[in-house]
């Protein structure tokens, strides 16, 4: 008994061709696309808490941030151009009938810069400043608010319910004109404005 082997090569037909003409550049165009999406994902502003409690005197404002420096702003920090950042503050009052009233407004702008001389980091607040080793070092303590917060007695009822909002953004108009044409969204970074209700 004799058994013959016979090879048998079918062609892809030319819709699977096409199919695959296709299919293979989307994949490639989803994967490229999540893997930049995720990378961008990882810089910008987060707000990770903000409480605002009942002090001594006054107010107690506690917040804090994840701050992540895109890489265009790290090579321009690095190359001395000093980076503004706003944190903006704000409790309201709900009225049915009108429009909210704002009970607190605060802006509060800091200044983060880079010595190349010395190979520090320095974060300002007005007249105060702050040097620091590392970078790392720098953004941590600008991730953490700790200020008491004037509030004009008798502003916040106790038998009363407060909106509070809170964000830490870029503030983009103190760059050099020529980073403020730049439509690249790599240089405007922010958190969204975080809410929450107060109860004194």
């Amino acid at each position: 008994m004799m058994v013959s082997i016979t090879r048998c090569c079918t062609r892809p037909s030319l819709a699977a061709i096409a199919w695959l003409r296709w299919c293979v550049p989307c994949v490639l165009w989803l994967t490229i696309g999540c893997a930049s999406l995720a990378n961008a994902a990882s810089y910008g502003i987060e707000v990770r808490k903000a409480a605002l409690t009942a002090a001594e005197e006054g107010y107690l404002l506690e917040a804090e941030f994840d701050i992540q420096l895109t890489p265009l702003l790290d090579d321009a920090l690095h190359k001395g151009v000093p980076l503004y950042f706003t944190l903006e503050f704000e409790v309201m009052r709900p009225r049915w009938y009108w429009t909210n009233e704002k009970i607190v407004s605060l802006q509060l702008p800091q200044r983060l810069s880079f010595n190349t001389l010395t190979r520090q980091y320095r974060v300002g607040a007005g007249a105060l400043y702050q040097n620091f080793a590392t970078l790392a070092e720098a953004l941590s303590f600008m991730s953490r608010v700790r200020r008491r917060q004037d509030v004009e007695p008798g502003a916040l009822r106790k038998d009363a319910s407060y909106g509070a909002a809170l964000r830490l953004r870029l503030d983009s108009a103190q760059l050099p004109k020529p980073f403020q044409l730049n439509t690249n969204r790599d240089w405007f970074i922010g958190s969204d404005w975080f809410r929450w209700t107060v109860t004194p």
